[in-house]
C-alpha cells in the first residue's frame, strides 16, 4: 500500500495531488493562526495599550517557538527517518525523546522566564502602559509553556507517523476550546488579559493531553513505551542538527520584531506597536496559507527530482507559485481595500485613543503590506531547492528576508524616515528576497536543461 502510495507520486495528476497534499496542511496553518486572530479581537476590546501590550510579547512566544522547533522538527524528521528504515524501536525511543526533551527545555524556559519577565520585556519595549497587559498576558503563557511545546512537539510526530488527520483534528479542536473559552473568562469571568493566556492555555493542555491517549495505545507503529524513556545521545543529536535551521529562522524572528518594537516606541508611541501587532496577525493568515501549499509541493517535488522527472517536478512548482500568487494577491487587495473593517474587528473606536489607534493601523497596512502580492513565491522558492535536497540553497533564501536584507534595513532606515521606516522595512526586505529567488531558480532551470541536453 506504501509503495503504490509512493507510485502515485510519479504518476498521478499534478493539480489533483497537491490538492490531496496541500488541502490537510492549509487546514492545520489556518487553524494555528486563529489562535492569533480570536486572542487578538477579544484582547483589542479590552483597550489599544492591551493588544500592544500583548504585541510586545510576541518576541517572547517566537523565542519559544524556536526552541519548540528544535525538539519538535528536528526529533519528527528524524523519526520519520526511522520510519522510512523499518528501525521501529529506534522512532518509539525517538518519540520518548520528544518529551523528554520539551519537559526539560519547556520548564527551563518557564523558569527562566519567569525570574527575569519584567527585565526581558522592558528591553522588548514595554512601557508603563503596555507592561501590566504584557506582564499578566506571560506570567500565565510562561507558567503553561510545557504543555505547549509539547503538544507542538507530539503532533509533529503524528504527522510523520502516518497520522497527518489526527493532528489536524487536534489543532482544529484546540482552537475551537480557545474560541469558546476566550470570551468566557475575558468578559464572563472579567479575568482581562490573563483570560486570553489562560484560554490558550487550557486548550493546549487538554489537547496534549489526549495526544497522550492517543500514543500509549499500542494500535500504531509509534507509541510510548516505558523503558524507550531514557536519552539517546544519537536522536538528541541528530534531532537538533535536523532542527537548527528552523531554530535560528524562528530566533531571528525575535530580534526582528524587537527592532521593530524598539524603532515604533522610539519614533511613535505604544500605539504603533498595537497597529503592528494587528496587521502581523492578519498577514499571518496568508502567509501561513501560502506554507500550507509549499509542504503540499514538497512531497511530489521530491519524489520527481528523485526519479529525475523534471518536466513533473517544474510542473508541481509552477502550479504551487501560481497559488502562492493568487493567496498573496487576495491578501494585499483585502489589507489595502479593508484596512478600516480589519482594524475595527480589533480596536472598539468608542474613544479617542480607539480612533487614534485606527488611522496608525490603516496607514500600516497601506504601506507595510504594499508588496505582500509577492511574498509567496520566495516562500515556495524556498521549500522548492530544500525539496532538492539543496538545503544551503534553501538556507540561505530562507535568510535573506529576515536576517540579510530586513535586519539591516531596520537598523538604519527609522533614523531617516522615523516609523515610515518600519513600515516600509518589510516590502523592501519582500522585493530584494524575492529577486533572489526569481535568480537562483532561473540559474536552476538553465543549469537542469544544460544537464537533459547533454544527456
Amino acid at each position: 500500500m506504501n509503495e503504490e502510495r509512493a507510485l502515485r507520486l510519479g504518476r498521478e495528476k499534478i493539480g489533483k495531488l497537491l490538492r490531496q497534499f496541500a488541502i490537510p496542511a492549509i487546514a492545520a496553518m489556518i487553524a494555528s493562526s486563529m489562535y492569533n486572530i480570536v486572542d487578538g479581537i477579544f484582547i483589542g476590546h479590552l483597550g489599544p495599550y492591551a493588544i500592544a501590550g500583548v504585541g510586545l510579547s510576541s518576541p517572547f512566544m517566537n523565542l519559544a517557538g524556536a526552541f519548540g522547533a528544535l525538539v519538535g522538527v528536528g526529533a519528527s524528521v528524524l523519526c520519520s527517518i526511522y520510519l522510512g528504515e523499518k528501525n521501529y524501536d529506534k522512532a518509539r525511543q525517538t518519540l520518548c525523546n520528544v518529551i523528554i526533551l520539551n519537559l526539560i527545555m519547556g520548564i527551563a524556559f518557564s523558569i527562566v522566564g519567569l525570574i527575569f519577565l519584567e527585565p526581558i520585556l522592558l528591553f522588548f519595549g514595554a512601557s508603563e502602559q503596555t507592561m501590566p497587559y504584557a506582564k499578566e498576558y506571560m506570567t500565565v503563557i510562561l507558567i503553561s509553556n510545557v504543555f505547549a511545546h509539547m503538544y507542538l512537539g507530539l503532533n509533529s510526530v503524528f504527522r510523520v507517523s502516518g497520522y497527518p488527520n489526527t493532528a489536524m483534528y487536534i489543532t482544529f479542536t484546540s482552537v475551537l476550546i480557545n474560541i469558546i473559552l476566550a470570551p468566557i473568562f475575558i468578559f464572563g469571568f472579567k479575568m482581562g488579559v490573563s483570560g486570553a493566556a489562560w484560554a490558550t492555555a487550557i486548550a493546549q493542555i487538554l489537547c496534549c493531553l489526549v495526544q497522550f491517549y492517543l500514543f500509549l495505545r499500542r494500535d500504531r507503529v509509534v507509541y510510548i513505551e516505558r523503558d524507550k524513556f531514557k536519552m539517546d545521545t544519537v536522536i538528541i543529536k541528530r534531532s537538533f542538527a535536523i532542527g537548527s535551521p528552523n531554530f535560528f529562522t524562528n530566533a531571528a524572528g525575535c530580534l526582528i520584531v524587537v527592532l521593530q518594537n524598539y524603532n515604533l516606541l522610539k519614533y511613535g508611541s505604544d500605539l504603533y506597536v498595537g497597529a503592528f501587532s494587528i496587521i502581523n496577525r492578519i498577514a499571518f493568515i496568508f502567509f501561513m496559507i501560502v506554507l500550507g501549499f509549499s509542504q503540499g509541493m514538497q512531497p511530489i517535488v521530491a519524489y520527481n527530482y528523485g526519479a529525475k522527472n523534471y518536466k513533473r517536478m517544474w510542473s508541481a512548482f509552477y502550479l504551487t507559485a501560481k497559488c502562492a500568487l493568487i493567496i498573496t494577491v487576495v491578501g494585499c487587495l483585502v489589507c489595502q481595500v479593508f484596512p478600516y473593517q480589519i482594524t475595527r474587528l480589533f480596536v472598539a473606536g468608542d474613544t479617542p485613543l480607539d480612533r487614534q489607534m485606527i488611522e496608525i493601523t490603516i496607514d500600516g497596512f497601506h504601506k507595510n503590506m504594499s508588496v505582500f502580492w509577492m511574498v509567496g513565491f520566495a516562500i515556495i522558492g524556498t521549500n522548492f531547492f530544500a525539496s532538492m535536497g539543496q538545503p544551503k540553497k534553501a538556507l540561505f533564501l530562507s535568510l535573506t528576508r529576515q536576517v540579510i536584507f530586513l535586519i539591516p534595513i531596520l537598523l538604519i532606515l527609522p533614523r531617516f524616515i522615523g516609523t515610515d521606516g518600519v513600515w516600509f522595512a518589510a516590502p523592501i526586505a519582500d522585493v530584494l528576497a524575492t529577486l533572489s529567488t526569481v535568480i537562483l531558480v532561473y540559474r536552476e532551470r538553465r543549469l537542469q536543461n544544460r544537464t537533459l541536453i547533454k544527456d
